[in-house]
């Protein structure tokens, strides 16, 4: 006969296993979902999230952008998408303007025009999720005309905003082509334009600063904020309130290989970074939460590689794999002198209220490394620190 103690004990034994099958089911369906190219897209993208909503891209006044500073302004694309973008004025260029027209009405095709030739640009890449006219983003424009004093140019992907179509690895890229051709057309000069991408963008500029180096094209230089490593590695680790949602699947090489296999949307920085042909500019801050700047510092490695003394061995990838002691004493030894090449080559302050900022010459040219203590993930850009080193590394002290 069973005793109270064991028929309460069986009850919640029964209740456990059934919570751990619904919530197997439901993980399941979670997966299967994501597994999709309709969810997935609207997991990676978030371009359903128009904050703010309902904006008034025609308005940008209403975001905090000075009046008659910002043209609003539509680009086709190859493939017949049209996308929706702002080009901001330089700071000193809509001053100028502001003494020669109190009106301050939108800026006209021909004042663009004359603003790429008078200052440089940044091409803007933003990350998922949001519009162009979003805070924190309008905060980044404003920083980066008044305290570089450059003009802005900042596009909502397809899907995005106000902008056709569907979002794809391929498509974003297309679109980063075609703010690159209008801002040419213009008569912007490729040495007077740096490509700017944060989170999701950086994978875009990654993408676009590739591909202009195989057509031989150099713009004025690559700055990468908060960037990563490639979108499987940051899933790997990825979260939804705290719940590391894919984190099960990578505890068997069968999950991992099935999330490799599953996933559409690449954008492999890592694989590509050594091709960019240009000064290189990297930022991330200790406390991203999103991105761990883990990913940033496995940049700088690659590109760090090709300068350092090869290693004759290699250690193991798998525990059941055994370095004789020869080869382990060798491995030592090749690890001592690469970290003593390492220290020779790269330039490195620590400044004890900020960060550290890297500095060396790579294949392309300089290559700078900030990691911040503040800023989280989507601050890191409005670092003041973080745009002055910006200003070092792409020669905007003359524009200062």
């Amino acid at each position: 006969m069973a005793t109270p103690d064991n028929a309460q004990r069986g009850g919640l034994l029964a209740m456990l296993h059934k919570f751990a099958y619904f919530s197997s089911f439901l993980y399941a369906c979670i997966i299967a979902l994501l597994a999709t190219p309709f969810f997935q897209r609207h997991a990676v993208y978030q371009h359903a999230v128009r904050i703010p909503w309902g904006a008034k891209f025609d308005l940008p006044e209403k975001y905090r952008l000075a009046p008659g500073k910002t043209l609003n302004c539509k680009l086709t694309t190859s493939d017949n998408v049209t996308i929706g973008a702002w080009f901001v004025l330089s700071e000193p260029f809509y001053q100028s303007l502001r003494q020669a027209s109190p009106s301050l009405e939108q800026p006209s095709l021909a004042a663009v025009q004359e603003a790429v030739r008078t200052c440089p640009t940044i091409l803007y890449f933003h990350g998922n999720a949001a519009t162009r006219a979003a805070p924190r983003r309008v905060q980044h424009y404003s920083a980066f005309s008044s305290r570089l004093r450059t003009n802005v140019l900042a596009i909502d992907y397809r899907g995005f905003g106000d902008s056709d179509g569907t979002p794809s690895e391929d498509g974003l890229t297309e679109d980063a082509k075609t703010a690159w051709r209008w801002l040419l057309d213009q008569g912007a000069k490729p040495e007077d334009v740096m490509l700017v991408g944060h989170s999701l963008g950086t994978g875009v500029t990654s993408r676009l600063a590739t591909f202009l180096a195989r057509e031989g094209v150099k713009p004025r230089g690559v700055a990468l904020l908060a960037p990563f490593t490639s979108l499987s590695s940051v899933l790997e680790t990825y979260d939804i309130g705290g719940f590391p949602i894919l984190q099960p699947l990578q505890t068997f090489a069968m999950g991992r290989k099935l999330l490799k296999k599953l996933l559409r949307h690449e954008f492999d920085t890592l694989g590509v970074i050594k091709d960019i042909n240009v000064p290189l500019f990297i930022a991330h801050s200790q406390n991203d939460m999103d991105i761990p700047h883990h990913h940033s510092r496995t940049l700088l490695d690659v590109l760090l590689d090709p300068h350092l003394p090869a290693s004759p061995v290699s250690f193991p990838d798998t525990p059941d794999q055994i370095l004789s002691s020869e080869d382990y004493a060798t491995f030592l030894e090749a690890q001592k002198q690469r970290r003593a090449a390492r220290n020779e080559l790269v330039r490195k302050v620590e400044v004890p209220t900020f960060g550290t900022v890297e500095e060396f010459e790579g294949t392309a040219g300089k290559v700078v490394y900030v990691e911040t203590f503040w800023g989280a993930h989507a601050d890191v850009g409005l670092q003041e620190g973080v745009q002055d080193a910006m200003a070092s590394t792409f020669r905007l002290a003359q524009h200062l």
